[in-house]
Parts: structure tokens; C-alpha cells; sequence
């Protein structure tokens, strides 16, 4: 019981070589005969404040002082008071004399004066940071005499140090004494350590050591006087050396001059008790204060209150002391936010103070909450890191970023709200780098194989721009697996003539991973169908990538006559008229989500969205939106019908060249890559699938009797044209009965089939098929065959 006792009164260590901290370098002031030491902790090298004190013996009454000091300093804790950690004693001989010292680790701290000169401020700043500081000092001080009937005895500017965050705190209790007013016969004695005191920041009543009349004073009289010192030092700027220099007032502010001088009653009974000073003050009414004031009860404040004060937020704190707002306000907000007691509308204001802050200081104080903020349910906090992801996804690292952020990001490919969905395909354009090849194939492909049947046509366009935009990310076989299919078959063929262009421009964007045969057999087939667009932006685009592809195979064959051996890969520069580089085609998306009418349309631009570079560097620029223009009714891309092919799957799966059944149903693109269990599709959204997978129709062209009216089997039709056929629906498809014709050539199927889009490399005609046909590929298995008499269609 007593070495407990003992290391109450005394400390809570039992030597120097057992204090758990580092001592670092000295500040050059401190509080009475104490000395500040910067620290740093042993265990995790956090920052502290080590406060040692000496003396001859153990009797030596600054040591008594000192270990009073250290024992108030661990049982009273207030905001404003600084936080005690650690303290201990170390009893050290030098030949016949002995110094004991008392070590006291606190929070990291520094002394007024110092961080006073180190922030420099000047003006209207200064006056509301000083506020703000006398505000806490004040709070600290009203605690003690009001609450804890305690006299503090010497407030005054060595008193008070400052922390990391600038908030201020007192300190130096060695002289702190229960206040026994009511007991005027109590032998006690109260302040007995007032020694300590200077002179000039005593009361005459102290000063003449009249108990009687201190016992008969408000508890509050003797700090009222010290905090009126503690406000001329801060606004003299000087060191108080006498009394009598409390009366020049030039340097006090008009708004709190009255406050001054009743702080300084030279009757005790009078003097102004500090609550009453937090309270009515003027001086304390001000931006710095107020704002702070009330994050720090943001918890108390309703939603409308804090919906408002968060969206004055980023204006008002330009007006606040720079530093005040990174160091105070900056973590406040990260913390509100983090832990849900503030609204969505304070994403914005934390992002735009991050801003302010070196790229060291935002990656180790406001990233670490940002990742956090990934895994929030609230919609509207989502939705602001997305629309915000270009001020801080550079500085996400990509281990991050596949672990941490995009997990939590996907969840929007699926959202129900349009809006949110959009954003999410966006933040992609940012994030897509810094993921892992196995995530983009495993993952992030799905989703997008998803959002390009999107109910919202601005999504679907959207998600051709992007994949565009990331094919430099993709490795080789999954460009070669995904996009030629995903820029032909789904986006050239979208009802909605943004996406038909988007798909044009991305196949234009990313002609340098395509080799010849895969243009002349399955792009340009697919694009010279879309010179006759009903839509004229279209029709240019298209004619403009014919241009460009054409120009392409040109020099790939004028290399091979040369017998250049690198003409196999054609990376080679985009015609001027297009460019590799991809914007966002346009967004018809609200806030709410809306989803967008599919009658009505906005065209890409055709002059904003692309500028000229090689294929190879892609980025995003934003396009202008254009105004609705209604699709043309004359030129249904719905009405046509698409004819099965047997050797090709329709979308971003890998094309296989075996024989299938005549009833296999084919399947709708990225079949390799396993999309995402979805619910059966709405009416609309099965018409937009349906339409996808249809070739562009084109008036039949009649022929000349052909001189052989012998029925043709229809699967071998199948098979002639399944090779270059539009993709089938993901339904079974009934074969086509082709009804006799007088007017079809059996030698030129063109006559029967309505300009269906080339998909996959061509097959060798079958024997007897057309003019100028090859014998055909003898095909292994049993085959079955039916046959029916050729018609029209």
C-alpha cells in the first residue's frame, strides 16, 4: 500500500533508464524551473513533450511543487487541459552530491511564445486565432474554479503551450490549490506553493497574503487577474514585467478592452468571472470560432443544420487561417466523416482543403480516410468520391486500389440508381491502371460486358469510350478475345447512334492492335454497313475510319511488296480526321438516375472528342453534350433479322471454328469471360439486347434467274455464310425457310440475305457455292442435313 501511495505522489516509474521515451532537444522556455524537452516514444516513435525538473534533495521545495504538479496533472483531464502520459523520478550522485529529477511525459506540446513567432499571423487572422486560443485557455480555466473549486494561482503565457492540431492548453499546476472560501477558520494552506508566483502576475490581495480576504473572494478572482496578464502578454507581444504595465491598453482590441478591464478589477469581488466572459463576450463572436465551435458538437446538430453549415463549408475556408484549417478544421472533418456523424456535402469540403496540403502530407493524413470512406453505405458519400476521384486516385497506389477501393467501387456497376452506375464506369477511366490484370479480366470485363446492354443509352455509349480508352491496359489475348467484338457486334449495331458512333471512334482509337486479316474480314464490313446510317454523324465517322483502315492495308501491302518483315504489326499513326484519344460522348443521366428516353438522342460531336496522337496514349477529354435529335423512323434498325452462324460466337468470347448443332444456341459475347448471374431483363432492356445482335438492314436487290433452281439444304446456307452472319440472340433461333423465288440467283446469296454484319475471319466457300468457290473443309462427325427449297427472303 504505501509503494503505491508512493508512486501516486511521486510518479509512476521508478527510474530514468526505465522511462519508456526518448529525450530529444530542449525549447528554449518553459514554465518556472522546469525544462521542455522535445521526445519520441520507444515503442512506436510517436512525438511527446518531456517536462524535467531538479533538485538538490528530495526535501527541496520545488520538488514538492513539482510532484503536486504531477499529481494534479493525472487526475484532472479536460479538453483544454494538457493530457498527462507518463512521469517518473531519477535520483542521480555526483560524488558526494545527489539531484533528484522528476520526468513528466505529456501529448507533444509546444510553448506559446515559440508557435506565436512560428505562424506569424498578422491582422484579422491573428485576432481570430488569439480568440479562438483564449477561448480554450478560458474554458480550461472557468473548469477549474467553477467546477473543480480549484485555483490554478499563475495563469499567464508560460502557462499555456500548444499542440500539433494549434489547439491551445494549460498547464504548470505546481502551485494548484483546493479552494476552501467557506472555511475561513481552516488552518489548511491554501496556495501554500504562491512562492512560485512572480510578482507580477499576483493580485494585490496575493501579493499582500491576505487569506482572509482571498478566502472571502469569488473562487475565480486570482485566474480572472492571470488570465488579464495572459491577455496583455499575447496582444503586447512582451514578457509582463510589472504590474503596472497592465494598464497601457494600445495593443488590446476595442472589442474585448471592457472584458480586459473587469478582468482586472482591482476589487476581487468584482472581477469577471470567466464563464461569463466565454459566454458574453463579443470578441469571442467571430468566423474561426463559430466554425469550430460547432464541429466540435457536430454530433448535437440536426440533419438540416449540418447540410447547411457543410455546404458554406469551402467557401468559408478561404476566408480562415491557412494553417488553423489543415491542422484543426482538416482533422475534425476527416474524423466526422469517417465515423458518420457528418453529411455527404463535407466530402467536398475536405477534398478541397486536402488540396491545400503537400502530396506527402495528403497521402499520410487524408488518404487513409478516403479509403475508408469506400466502405460507407451512404449513397450520397459514394457518389461525391466518384464525382471526385481525379483530385486523389493518382495518389492511390495500386495495391490499394485492387484490394481496397475496388471492391467497394463495383458494387456501383450493379447499382439501381443510372446516376451512380455512370460515375462508377467514369472512375474506372482513373482507376483501371493501377489494377491488377487479373482483377480487370476476372472482374471489372464483367461488368462491362453487363453495362453495354444497359438500359441507359449514355451508359451504354459510354462504356464503348472506356473500353477504348483502357485497351492499352488489357494483355494481348484479352484484347484479341474482346474487342473487335465488343466495338462491332454490340456497339456498331446499338440503337442509339452515340453508341454506334463511340464504336466507330474506339475501333479507330485502337487500330494499332488489330492485324489485317482482322480488318479486312471483320471491321471494314462491319463499318461500310454505317455509311448509310440514318444518322449524318455517324455516316462521318464511318466513312472517316474506312478512310483510315483502308490507308492502313495499303501500307501493310506496299511493306510486304517491299519485303519489310515487320509488316505484321500495324501500329501505325490514326488519319488526321480521327485520333486515339477518347472523351466522353455525352451523359443524359440526372442526379436521381432518370433513366433516359430511347426515342430521343444526343450525337457525339463530331469535333470535340478526338485529337490526333499515336494509338498507344489514351486519356479523356470531355465533349461538348449535343442537343436530343430523334432517330429516324424510315430506317428501323429493329425490323431486320440476323441468320445463325455456326462458326462464330457473337460477342467478347474467344471465336471457335468448330462445327455446332444446327440448334446450339449460340452465345452473346464474353462467354470466356463468365459474366455476372443477373435477373431476367425487363421488356425494353430484351428488345435493346435483341436489337444488338441484328445485323443493319438493306433493301433486298433483285437478281437475274439463276440457271440452277435445285433446293439448297438450308444448313449448308448456314454454313456458307455463318462466318461473316450477324450474331443469333441468345435464344434458339428457328432455322430460316427460304420460300422459292424466281428472281434469286442460288449463285449469289447477297440477293437472299439483307447485308448481314462480318463477324469472325472468313470461312472457304463450299464447293458448288457461288462463283469462284474452293472446295470446302471436309467436316468430321455425323451431320445432319435438311433439306428445303431456296427462297427469298
Amino acid at each position: 500500500m504505501f509503494k503505491f501511495l508512493k508512486g501516486v505522489v511521486g510518479g509512476s516509474g521508478t527510474g530514468l533508464k526505465d522511462l519508456p521515451y526518448n529525450i530529444g532537444d530542449p525549447y528554449p522556455s518553459a514554465w518556472g524551473s522546469w525544462t521542455h524537452f522535445r521526445g519520441t516514444s520507444k515503442d512506436d516513435g510517436s512525438p511527446v513533450s518531456i517536462f524535467s525538473l531538479s533538485g538538490s534533495n528530495a526535501q527541496d521545495g520545488h520538488l514538492a511543487a513539482g510532484r503536486n504538479g504531477v499529481k494534479r496533472l493525472r487526475t484532472v483531464r479536460h479538453p483544454n487541459i494538457l493530457s498527462f502520459l507518463h512521469s517518473t523520478e531519477a535520483e542521480t550522485t555526483d560524488g558526494s552530491a545527489s539531484k533528484v529529477t522528476i520526468y513528466m511525459v505529456t501529448e507533444p506540446v509546444m510553448p506559446l511564445s515559440e508557435k506565436i513567432k512560428e505562424l506569424g499571423l498578422e491582422g484579422t487572422q491573428r485576432d481570430e486565432y488569439y480568440a479562438w486560443g483564449l477561448h480554450q485557455v478560458a474554458k480550461a480555466v472557468s473548469f477549474l474554479n467553477n467546477d473543480c473549486k480549484l485555483v490554478h494561482g499563475n495563469v499567464c503565457m508560460a502557462s499555456v503551450v500548444v499542440t500539433p492540431t494549434l489547439d491551445w492548453k494549460l498547464h504548470a499546476f505546481d502551485v494548484l490549490s483546493e479552494f476552501d472560501g467557506n472555511n475561513e477558520a481552516s488552518s489548511g494552506q491554501m496556495l501554500q506553493y504562491a512562492w512560485l508566483i512572480g510578482s507580477q502576475y499576483k493580485p494585490m490581495e496575493l501579493v499582500k497574503s491576505d487569506l482572509a480576504v482571498i478566502r472571502k473572494s469569488p473562487a475565480w478572482a486570482i485566474d480572472s487577474w492571470g488570465l488579464g496578464c495572459l491577455i496583455y502578454e499575447i496582444f503586447s507581444g512582451l514578457k509582463l514585467v510589472k504590474t503596472e504595465e497592465l494598464r497601457n491598453t494600445a495593443s488590446i482590441p476595442k472589442s474585448l478592452l471592457p472584458d480586459y478591464q473587469r478582468l482586472l478589477s482591482s476589487m476581487p469581488s468584482r472581477r469577471l468571472n470567466t464563464s461569463k466572459l466565454i459566454e458574453n463576450s463579443e470578441y469571442f463572436q467571430n468566423k474561426l470560432v463559430d466554425t469550430i465551435h460547432f464541429m466540435e458538437i457536430l454530433s448535437l446538430k440536426d440533419s438540416v443544420e449540418k447540410d447547411t453549415f457543410f455546404r458554406k463549408l469551402p467557401v468559408l475556408a478561404e476566408q480562415l487561417p491557412r494553417q488553423i484549417v489543415l491542422k484543426k478544421l482538416l482533422p475534425l472533418l476527416a474524423s466526422a466523416l469517417e465515423f458518420g456523424s457528418a453529411a455527404a456535402p463535407a466530402l467536398t469540403a475536405l477534398l478541397k482543403m486536402g488540396s491545400w496540403l503537400s502530396t506527402e502530407e495528403f497521402n499520410a493524413k487524408l488518404l487513409p480516410t478516403i479509403v475508408k470512406l469506400f466502405a460507407s453505405n451512404d449513397r450520397a458519400i459514394r457518389t461525391g468520391l466518384l464525382q471526385h476521384i481525379d483530385q486523389f486516385g493518382e495518389s492511390l497506389s495500386s495495391q490499394t486500389v485492387d484490394e481496397q477501393v475496388y471492391p467497394h467501387i463495383a458494387t456501383g456497376f450493379s447499382d439501381t440508381s443510372a446516376f451512380l452506375r455512370e460515375l462508377t464506369l467514369k472512375s474506372m477511366l482513373v482507376l483501371a491502371p493501377k489494377l491488377s490484370q487479373r482483377t480487370i479480366s476476372g472482374s471489372l470485363l464483367k461488368h462491362l460486358s453487363k453495362l453495354q446492354v444497359d438500359e441507359e443509352p449514355a451508359i451504354r455509349t459510354n462504356t464503348t469510350i472506356l473500353l477504348g480508352n483502357i485497351a492499352g491496359y488489357l494483355n494481348e489475348g484479352t484484347r484479341k478475345r474482346v474487342l473487335i467484338n465488343a466495338f462491332t457486334v454490340r456497339a456498331l449495331r446499338d440503337t442509339f447512334s452515340p453508341a454506334r458512333g463511340a464504336g466507330i471512334m474506339a475501333l479507330c482509337a485502337t487500330s494499332g492492335y488489330y492485324d489485317s486479316t482482322e480488318i479486312a474480314t471483320r471491321i471494314l464490313p462491319n463499318v461500310v454497313v454505317l455509311t448509310i446510317d440514318p444518322d449524318s454523324d455517324v455516316r462521318s465517322k464511318s466513312f472517316q475510319a474506312v478512310d483510315q483502315f483502308l490507308q492502313l492495308l495499303k501500307q501493310n501491302n506496299e511493306k510486304e511488296i517491299s519485303g519489310d518483315t515487320t509488316a505484321a504489326g500495324l501500329n501505325i499513326p490514326s488519319l488526321p480526321g480521327n485520333a486515339s484519344l477518347l472523351g466522353w460522348a455525352m451523359s443524359s443521366l440526372t442526379l436521381k438516375g432518370k433513366p433516359s428516353e430511347h426515342a430521343s438522342s444526343a450525337p457525339v460531336s463530331s469535333n470535340a472528342p478526338l485529337a490526333a496522337t499515336s494509338s498507344d496514349s489514351i486519356s479523356v477529354e470531355n465533349a461538348p453534350t449535343m442537343a436530343p435529335v430523334r432517330v429516324s423512323s424510315s430506317f428501323d434498325l429493329t425490323e431486320s433479322h440476323a441468320t445463325e452462324s455456326p462458326t462464330s460466337t457473337d460477342g467478347w468470347g474467344e471465336v471457335e471454328n468448330g462445327i455446332h448443332d444446327e440448334d446450339e444456341t449460340e452465345k452473346d459475347g464474353w462467354d470466356e469471360l463468365e459474366p455476372l448471374e443477373e435477373p431476367k431483363p425487363s421488356p425494353a432492356l430484351a428488345n435493346i439486347q435483341a436489337a444488338q445482335k441484328r445485323p443493319v438492314s438493306q433493301p433486298a436487290q433483285t437478281k437475274p434467274p439463276s440457271s440452277r433452281s435445285t433446293a439448297r439444304p438450308a444448313k449448308d446456307d448456314d454454313d456458307l455464310w455463318g462466318s461473316i452472319a450477324a450474331p443469333a440472340p441468345r435464344t434458339v433461333s428457328k432455322p430460316l425457310n427460304l420460300k422459292a423465288s424466281g428472281t434469286v440467283d442460288d449463285d449469289d446469296p447477297w440477293a437472299a440475305i439483307a447485308a448481314p454484319a462480318p463477324m469472325t475471319r472468313a470461312k472457304p466457300l463450299s464447293a458448288g457455292r457461288g462463283r469462284g468457290s474452293k472446295p470446302a473443309a471436309p467436316k468430321l462427325g455425323a451431320q445432319r442435313i435438311n433439306r428445303t427449297s431456296s427462297t427469298g427472303m
